[in-house]
């Protein structure tokens, strides 16, 4: 998938800054698609370019001015020919779980740290996530949010978020206690050490 299509799913919500987008991406998006504000910035001149958004400069004083993008009829139709096309499976790249899979007993205590802290930052996600949650619903129940929001997609992505960060707490919560069962072992007088985990 590219970026751009995350773009212009992002305009839906209406006409946005470059900076905007990218707060919008790590608040809304950022389980489901990555990008820095560099590769962001740079995908807005293409699409612009391409006509799948406008872009209008408005002054500001004391301040940079701002441009601001709309998405196009163009590039609604670019959109709706990527929703049409089949998903394909997501290909998983985690540094984590190489170090995870060639960890023996004297990286244990690195790579524990390691899922610890993952565990942490996905506490965190999950925490802003849930917070985003309360906005979106804003006192109603998931059913009439469910009625009555014009679009759903947002909550939909944003459930599977939460998912995502729920089971990763789970895990690593189970990868920690694993791995500290087995350097207690190890450290055990009565007992030889293990050479691999």
């Amino acid at each position: 998938m590219a970026l751009r299509n995350a773009v212009l799913a992002a305009l839906l919500e209406g006409e946005a800054s470059g900076y905007e987008l990218a707060k919008g991406f790590d608040a809304s998006v950022a389980n489901f698609w990555m990008a820095t504000p560099q590769q962001l910035y740079k995908e807005l001149e293409r699409m612009s370019a391409d006509g799948l958004i406008t872009t209008r400069l408005v002054q500001q004083e004391r301040r940079p001015n701002k441009r601001l993008h709309t998405i196009t009829p163009a590039g609604r139709a670019a959109l709706h020919a990527f929703l049409a096309e089949p998903a394909k499976p997501t290909a998983i790249r985690d540094e984590m779980m190489v170090k995870l899979q060639g960890m023996d007993s004297e990286d244990a205590p690195a790579v524990r740290a390691t899922v610890a802290e993952r565990i942490e930052w996905s506490r965190a996600k999950l925490a802003r996530y849930e917070r985003l949650r309360a906005r979106l619903m804003n006192g109603r129940s998931e059913q009439a949010y469910l009625a009555e929001a014009e679009r759903i997609g947002p909550y939909l992505t944003l459930l599977r978020g939460i998912a995502f960060e729920q089971e990763n707490i789970r895990w690593g919560e189970f990868a920690v206690a694993a791995i500290d069962r087995r350097i207690s072992a190890a450290l055990e007088p009565d007992r030889a050490p293990t050479a691999d985990l």
